[in-house]
């Protein structure tokens, strides 16, 4: 198991110091950086957790936070991150909640903190060894329902546009893309003619998301030869066992 793991702080303080001790005598290998640009560059590929220690000047670092975010979205990084509710609410002006793991409170529990961590890292580590799958649609309930559906057995991203997929696919090769047909700005198959025009994505496995299921809709669907397509309505069981149908069938 990988045991490292990337402690933001602005600098060095009394409760920093504490934690960054409490995670090594957990076992836990500790990198520190201070939330600057030039510094999150070094560790765009590793670790793959963060633990963000909050502080004041959260306020002031919007542009390091809009890097944070990208970082950690490309490169499907986990994230914690450790302050009061104002912090925090400074933090998610800029970093949607759904992309932070775990929050903590202080006063900490340093002890609690490094086993939670030990717990990520493990949880980090056995989904790099999952399948992965990344779903695009722009509808944020189905985005939500889908991927509680699927986390269990995958390694899920989620994206709520074309453009985010694409810059996702920059930097991932997942196993399988779930395609929304019917996207606005950059449309389903504006994105899957993209995926299949470049030679790193093209082998990707896709299958068309659609809620429309009359004949004449699923045959533009069909007509694009996608992978395979999965009407809306599809229900959990029916849907893993497509995904996990063909997986088995193609060995991947």
């Amino acid at each position: 198991m990988d045991n490292k793991l990337l402690l933001l702080s602005s600098g060095s303080t009394f409760m920093v110091d504490a934690l960054s001790n409490g995670l090594k005598e957990a076992g836990i290998e500790v990198i520190k950086a201070q939330p600057k640009i030039s510094e999150l560059e070094k560790y765009k590929e590793e670790p793959t957790v963060i633990l963000f220690y909050l502080g004041s000047f959260v306020e002031e670092i919007t542009e390091e936070l809009v890097y944070l975010k990208d970082m950690c979205f490309e490169n499907d990084k986990i994230l914690c991150t450790i302050g009061d509710t104002q912090e925090y609410n400074a933090v998610t002006r800029i970093i949607p909640e759904q992309g932070i793991k775990e929050h903590y409170s202080r006063p900490l529990n340093v002890k609690d903190v490094a086993e939670k961590m030990q717990l990520i890292l493990s949880i980090s580590d056995e989904l790099s060894r999952r399948k992965k799958i990344l779903l695009v649609d722009d509808d944020p309930t189905y985005l939500t329902m889908v991927r509680s559906w699927l986390d269990n057995q995958y390694n899920v991203a989620i994206v709520n546009s074309g453009m985010q997929a694409i810059t996702y696919l920059a930097n991932n090769k997942p196993d399988l893309i779930l395609l929304d047909y019917e996207m606005p700005v950059t449309t389903g198959p504006q994105v899957f003619e993209m995926i299949r025009s470049e030679m790193s994505t093209s082998d990707i496995p896709v299958f068309f998301l659609t809620g429309k299921g009359d004949k004449e809709s699923v045959m533009k669907v069909v007509s694009l030869k996608p992978n395979g397509y999965l009407l809306k309505t599809t229900q959990k069981e029916e849907l893993l066992n497509t995904i996990s149908d063909f997986f088995m069938a193609n060995k991947i």
